[in-house]
């Protein structure tokens, strides 16, 4: 008879943050999930990934582990990249570093810029390639292995091969790859033409650099994660998180991992997807609220916004399907301060885990958010969430704010704990105009989905500041971003540069790119080993007007995953017109039309898991959840909030505020002007109270 307790059941999402690593377990087996919240260990995540696990399970219980990591982000952010060479076309050695032309300060006439790849260590090599594909002059492989045994000479780690009008004709390029490969003592080799085969110099050259950059700590964090999980027992699949909300294995991001950038926050976004979509809320702004940074999205109609490329600092471009996130430095662990004009300021340092905010007692003596919602009683002191503290040092809290705030501005200690909130709400409200009202949005169309270990304390503040309708605070705000993980499904982007223009356009030989690449995704699935509910492949055409810079996705419709579509000029049209207009409010006449790039997505759709599992009690009521009252500051002054046990409130519980909810894994603050209350999927929906 099979041993049950050796049988793998559990399905883990884990998100490793600045300050907690955020773990959800589901055991679908049992209909049953759990969460974890540990301190992230700075220097080595796999340490607090492990201690995560371990918190409710043995690694040999879990079937799957599906991660977002912040290693890549972390690296670029830090500038903690490996030492990286660039091999290029002759003539092309400074693409990086002239970027477009564009400065750190807009107004400023000065800037400082220093590209990840200094000049000694890009390296040009004869070779020519035209726009349209031909090969001018094919390139000599001697001196591609001379220049890689040259770049080794000073010191690089991992190199990029960047060809201009690589993404025409990748025959010299691939030639290169080759030739350095048989030189270079490591797998940390990228070609251009394999991570972005698409016009544009700068972008390609970015983005390609950045990978090689990223290729040493990302893949060897990876692969010392495995060697911890498998000499633990875990004999599961470990899965990556992409920053286009779908996942990978661990081979695909080892060799791209520039594609893990921001990949936590968005596993927060997908799951505020699945659960807003399934409570009835197509339209939510998501507030990913955590210790070092506050995570902005747009999810309007149920889809995600959705960009092409992003910047991650000043000059450094990733050029990659991802899903559309502003980030500020407005977390629970940002630094308060003021700044040499006498204004006060948060972020963008953060305290981190280590030594974290100062009522941590760990050393820090720099007031930080999470200290001004302890003083101001938002936060029980001797309820702390994380499990690493017994308590928090109120009075050290107090003193630092005393110090560093309310001296220098002339306040008292209350007034200055409320200045850095009111000034922290008001970076997240400007985060939020710029995701909606910035872009045609009408905020008051759309409810906050706050989530992350503090984004459930502001929650009135983005409610009142930005006229937003309501929030929907999930059952599990502070590990939002490890249940998407469990959710989120694989996804395989490919694009291909077209530059023609619509009535040129062959439309055949568009069909058959589609196909390839459909294919290639196709067969990336099945490699991966998963039971799909079903695979599917959706299409988009960048374009424009001829003459226009900037291009509109535009998706085109259809079952591409069989090959089975024919498509034709005129629907491709009528697709575009449709397009430009919904982003532009009309079309243009009589003007020619370019197709600049195809982009094709192969995804696998994972089993979602039953919501029913996060469905409050279905006895109890709002008394018998009540634990305590409490006096907290609200507007400037104490006011005695109720304090409620937030998972034992029933069904259709309605709390008014002034109100406390607490949960192991964050604290909901329902200010009290606002009230709150229960759905069938244990979401809190925060409204205005009746009149």
């Amino acid at each position: 008879m099979t041993d049950q307790t050796t049988i793998p059941r559990y399905a883990v999402g884990v998100d490793v943050g600045g300050t907690f690593t955020d773990v959800f377990f589901l055991d679908e087996a049992q209909g049953k999930i759990d969460i974890a919240k540990v301190p992230s260990t700075r220097g080595d995540q796999a340490t607090g990934f492990i201690e995560g696990l371990r918190s409710r399970t043995e690694p040999k219980q879990i079937a799957t582990v599906v991660h977002g990591t912040t290693v890549g982000t972390n690296a670029l952010l830090e500038r903690k990249g490996a030492r990286t060479g660039i091999i290029t076309t002759r003539g092309f050695r400074d693409v990086l570093e002239m970027r477009r032309r564009d400065r750190p300060s807009t107004w400023g006439l000065w800037g400082r810029f220093v590209p990840v790849v200094p000049r000694d260590l890009r390296l040009e090599v004869t070779e020519r390639v035209l726009a349209d594909g031909a090969i001018h002059t094919a390139v000599d492989t001697d001196e591609v292995r001379a220049a890689a045994r040259e770049l080794l000479t000073r010191g690089a780690e991992a190199v990029a091969i960047v060809f201009i009008n690589a993404y025409a004709n990748a025959d010299n390029e691939r030639a290169a790859l080759a030739a350095v490969k048989e030189v270079w003592p490591n797998a940390y080799v990228t070609a251009s033409s394999d991570i972005l085969p698409e016009i544009r110099e700068f972008e390609r050259t970015s983005t390609a650099a950045l990978n090689a950059y990223l290729q040493p700590p990302v893949g060897s964090y990876l692969r010392k994660l495995e060697d911890r999980l498998q000499g633990d027992g875990f004999g599961g699949q470990l899965l990556i998180v992409q920053s286009n909300g779908g996942v990978m294995s661990v081979d695909s991001a080892a060799s791209r991992p520039v594609r893990t950038a921001l990949s936590g926050p968005a596993a927060g976004v997908m799951a505020c997807q699945h659960i807003a979509g399934a409570a009835g809320f197509p339209n939510v702004i998501t507030c990913d609220m955590g210790g070092t940074s506050f995570d902005v999205s747009l999810i309007a109609d149920g889809e995600p916004a959705m960009s092409a490329q992003t910047s991650i600092d000043f000059g450094m471009v990733v050029r990659a399907p991802m899903i559309e996130i502003t980030t500020i430095g407005a977390g629970g662990g940002s630094i308060a301060w003021i700044d040499r004009g006498g204004i006060l300021q948060i972020g963008p340092e953060s305290a981190g885990s280590n030594p974290g905010p100062v009522a941590y007692g760990l050393g820090n003596d720099r007031p930080t958010v999470t200290d001004a919602n302890v003083v101001m009683g938002r936060i029980d002191a001797d309820r702390p969430i994380g499990g690493k503290l017994q308590r928090l040092d109120v009075e050290a809290a107090r003193d630092a704010i005393h110090r560093h705030i309310a001296e220098p501005l002339g306040l008292n200690v209350m007034a200055a704990a409320e200045a850095i909130i009111r000034v922290a709400n008001s970076r997240m409200a400007g985060a939020i105009r710029l995701v909606s009202i910035e872009r045609g949005h009408n905020p008051r169309d759309f409810s906050a989905m706050p989530f992350g270990g503090g984004g459930a304390l502001h929650v009135g503040a983005l409610i009142k500041e930005v006229g937003i309708a309501s929030a929907l605070v999930p059952r599990f705000p502070g590990v939002t971003s490890a249940l998407g993980c469990v959710i989120a499904d694989m996804r395989h982007d490919f694009v291909r540069t077209v530059n023609r223009t619509l009535d040129d356009l062959d439309a055949a030989a568009l069909d058959a790119a589609i196909a390839e690449a459909a294919q290639a995704g196709i067969t990336l699935l099945d490699k991966a080993e998963i039971a799909f509910e079903s695979r599917e492949v959706s299409v988009e055409l960048d374009m424009s007007y001829l003459g226009q810079t900037h291009t509109v996705a535009v998706p085109l419709s259809g079952d591409f995953a069989n090959g089975s579509v024919r498509l034709s000029q005129t629907a491709i049209r009528a697709a575009f017109e449709a397009a430009y207009a919904a982003t532009f409010g009309r079309v243009l006449e009589s003007i020619g039309i370019r197709i600049l790039n195809l982009r094709v997505a192969a995804i696998g759709r994972r089993r979602k898991f039953d919501l029913a599992l996060l469905a409050p009690p279905a006895g109890g009521s709002v008394e018998a959840a009540k634990r305590t009252t409490r006096q907290v500051w609200v507007d400037g002054a104490w006011h005695e909030a109720g304090i409620y046990r937030r998972l034992d409130l029933p069904l259709g519980a309605v709390v008014p505020g002034p109100a406390i909810l607490e949960q192991p894994d964050t604290t909901i603050l329902i200010e009290p002007d606002l009230e709150g209350e229960v759905d069938r999927f244990g979401n809190l929906i925060v409204r205005r109270k009746a009149a």
